[in-house]
């Protein structure tokens, strides 16, 4: 008969307790309590987590940030998935931290955002990890705003485009993607609420928020593109409303976390 389960963890006395401690082993800002509290629930509700610090936190290393009791057995069952999220969320809350701190340092007014480049059944809890580092959420679905991109706008003009944005879906908001100033300025004079500059470089991305601001636009200029740490405070020098990453969510590495068992 095939046996299915934690075959190592059936090893065990069930009877024995444990008394574990969440570490962290190297700086980064903690998010992701919340799956582990749900893990452990699923395996074994007599298993209790203690958490030392709020998501949103920043950690040194070898900083305790929570304490894990309950039946030995459960938490090794538990153990990996538990840290699968908390190491990968935490990685996703230190990277947006890094990128907060530096667009801050360049221009207090600019905002990090993320975009839906998430990782399929974890985008609700991967944007959750964004704001936790600071940042803030773009799009979660396709019906929470009009996007207009290029390969939308390969078939549309922009001034139909907007238009008819505007006639279907009066309370959203319609932003258009613009690769160069002369579509910057032709989305601004149709009515869109956000402005998203991509691929462009600093300096045209300086040069055209002057012309639209010059030109009376209000609204908001975005700029998406590949950024990093520093293309990002680049591009908030050059006076972005916000920068938008996908690599915050796709591309984070997972914070170094760990389970450390001390007495039983």
């Amino acid at each position: 008969m095939l046996a299915l389960g934690d075959l190592t963890a059936s090893l065990l006395d069930p009877s024995r307790a444990a008394v574990t401690t969440v570490v962290a082993r190297e700086p980064g800002v903690l998010a992701g309590r919340l799956c582990v509290l749900e893990t452990f629930r699923q395996v074994d509700p007599a298993v209790d987590v203690d958490w030392q610090a709020p998501d949103g936190t920043a950690v040194e290393a070898g900083s305790v940030v929570g304490e894990v009791r309950g039946p030995l057995a459960s938490i090794l069952t538990a153990e990996r998935t538990a840290l699968n999220f908390l190491c990968h969320l935490s990685g996703v809350a230190t990277a947006t931290r890094r990128v907060v701190d530096a667009v801050g340092a360049a221009n207090p007014s600019t905002r990090v955002v993320d975009t839906r480049k998430t990782l399929p059944g974890l985008r609700a809890l991967q944007k959750a990890a964004v704001r936790a580092g600071g940042g803030a959420n773009h799009r979660a679905s396709l019906s929470d705003g009009v996007l207009l991109k290029d390969n939308h706008l390969a078939v549309m003009a922009i001034r139909e485009a907007v238009a008819r944005a505007r006639a279907a879906f009066p309370m959203r908001t319609v932003e258009v993607e613009c690769d160069e100033e002369g579509q910057a300025m032709e989305a601004a004079e149709a009515g869109a609420d956000v402005i998203m500059l991509d691929n462009m470089a600093p300096e045209a991305v300086a040069r055209t928020v002057g012309a639209l601001r010059e030109a009376g636009f209000g609204g908001l200029v975005e700029v998406s593109g590949r950024l990093d740490e520093a293309s990002a405070a680049a591009f908030a020098a050059a006076g972005a409303d916000l920068v938008s990453l996908g690599a915050l969510t796709h591309s984070a590495r997972a914070m170094d976390l760990a389970l450390d068992f001390g007495r039983a």
